[in-house]
């Protein structure tokens, strides 16, 4: 049986009257199920979630936004599960991230440096 919405539910997974599922009845029955039928590796539906914000990273994107999406309460948790994954990254520069500028010494600069004031000198008429 086919069922219209007359709004399309905000709900990946949903029952059919567009309330969403349970998350016991996601997980335990249809997610597993999917998984054995489709001769997938057993996985946890949590480790789709550690996909998402691995591929996030390996792609490049900022830690600050993962942290965003993630829901996680400071950068230094996404830091210390994911920090690893941050092409290129310096841990230690990432966990500054956490810390205010007053706390950690580091001074505040100004992306543009104050250019030396040159003079000219006017010609006169003559």
């Amino acid at each position: 049986m086919q069922h219209a919405w007359e709004e399309m539910p905000p709900w990946v997974f949903c029952n059919e009257q567009g309330k969403p599922w349970h998350h016991n009845h996601l997980r335990k029955g249809l997610f597993y199920k999917v998984i054995k039928a489709s001769g997938l590796r057993h996985i946890r539906f949590h480790d789709l979630r550690h996909t998402f914000a691995s591929l996030l990273l390996q792609q490049g994107e900022s830690p600050v936004y993962v942290k965003e999406q993630m829901g996680h309460s400071s950068i230094q948790v996404t830091v210390d599960l994911y920090g690893h994954l941050i092409p290129g990254g310096n841990k230690q520069a990432v966990n500054r991230l956490d810390s205010p500028a007053e706390k950690s010494g580091v001074q505040k600069e100004s992306a543009t440096q104050p250019q030396p004031h040159q003079h000219r000198e006017q010609s006169l008429p003559s």
